[in-house]
Order: C-alpha cells, then structure tokens, then sequence
C-alpha cells in the first residue's frame, strides 16, 4: 500500500547531513517499478530480483529455512521510501566538515537517502553545494543528471561519434542531450511514441518507435553501414 506518513525526523549519525528539503524528484519508471515489485506475490518477486533469490537460498544454506523464513518476512513488513534526489537546506553537519554548514542549500542523491520527506538525513559524500543561481526544483535533478552523464563516460563516447540512446525516459532524454552537447551524433528509440515525441519536439531529429520503425536501418544509414560507436541503455 502506498501512504503518507508523519514520522519523527530521522537522527544524524556521524558522516551524514541532515537536510530540510524543498523539492524533490518523482523518478516514474523507477518510482513505479518499485511500487509494482511490492504489489507482486512472492513468487513475482521472486521473477522480478533474482538477485535476492540468490541471498535467501545462500542464508538458507547458512541459518536454516525458518530463520530465513522470518528474516524475509521481516523484511517485506518493513515500510520503503521513495526517491533518490532532492535538494534542500542544511540542518546539520559534522563540526569539522568544512564544506556544509547549517543554512547552506544543497542537492542530494542516493536511494533510501534522498526520498521524499520533508527531512532526510543523507551520507556527506552524496551531498553537493547547490549555487545561488540553480533553484531548488532544478538542484533537485542533480543525481539523475549525474547518471545520465556516467553513463555518457562510461560509454567513451568522443567528439563526431555516433550514439544509439535506448530507452528515452527521464534520464534517457538527459543522456542524449548530453551527447548531443559533446559533438556526437545521436538516434534514440524508445517503445513508447510519446518519448519519441518529446525527445524530437526536444531538437533530436533521429528518434524511433521500436517496433513501428526501421532503427537498425536508420543506424546503418546515419553511419554509413558501419554501426554506430557507442549504445547507452
């Protein structure tokens, strides 16, 4: 179930910032895709993380089925915050760390850190200065900024490359226009004809609907055969 709550404000343990937020960003896809893993039966859940198969088949091995049993109970029962990046003003900071103090506006980042409360309390290396001219609403997306453009390095992606962008949501129409920005040539997709609407009324001229378009075609074209130099998914 999903609610609002009001809870006391979280406490400060050494190395973390407590922040008063101002804005916050509702991230959809991950947003929703959380919220429908916590709707799914445990065998759905189990489809969906794997990943977390894996560790409760490993504590099995290591503490018994009813043990585990109750851990994993314990661990659906326990409330999960929304959001990963916001921004806001400092409350309170270790003495001898010099770059936060009270007042001072800042964007945070990190899942479980920065959600959606009025306060969160979030690790000192997730935590940035926020400039006067960048308001709050435009701090606030400063961690799904960062994505887009780790995703862009990591790529390798140079000046005059060619750059398929798959997935055109909030950080796939960040992630393109960055290339964009660094000299590259970039075509986006998406399944959904809506991003592929807002990416081109954005400026990218080279935007498909996977599986109503010919995108292999138009990489092939755009390159001349040869492919393109780099795909972010």
């Amino acid at each position: 179930d999903l609610s609002i709550v009001d809870v006391p404000a979280p406490a400060r343990a050494p190395g973390f910032v407590l922040v008063n937020n101002r804005a916050s960003v509702i991230s959809s896809g991950t947003e929703r895709s959380t919220v429908r893993a916590a709707q799914a039966s445990l065998v759905g859940k189990a489809r969906q993380r794997p990943d977390k198969v894996q560790q409760v088949l490993q504590n099995v091995r290591k503490e018994g089925v009813l043990a585990t049993l109750n851990k994993v109970r314990e661990k659906l029962d326990q409330p999960k915050e929304l959001g990963y990046s916001s921004a806001g003003v400092v409350l309170q900071a270790d003495a001898e760390e010099a770059r936060f103090r009270t007042g001072d506006r800042v964007a945070c980042g990190g899942a479980d850190f920065a959600v959606h409360a009025e306060v969160v309390v979030v690790p000192r290396n997730l935590v940035v200065p926020l400039p006067g001219a960048v308001s709050f609403e435009e701090g606030a997306f400063a961690t799904i900024g960062a994505i887009a453009l780790q995703g862009l390095r990591r790529s390798q992606a140079q000046l005059g490359d060619r750059v398929l962008v798959i997935g055109l949501g909030l950080i796939g129409q960040l992630a393109w226009q960055l290339a964009a920005d660094a000299g590259c040539t970039v075509i986006g997709t998406d399944i959904s004809p809506q991003a592929v609407s807002t990416a081109k009324a954005l400026g990218l001229s080279q935007a498909y609907v996977r599986g109503a378009e010919d995108v292999e075609g138009a990489c092939r074209e755009l390159s001349d055969g040869n492919g393109v130099d780099a795909v972010l998914i």
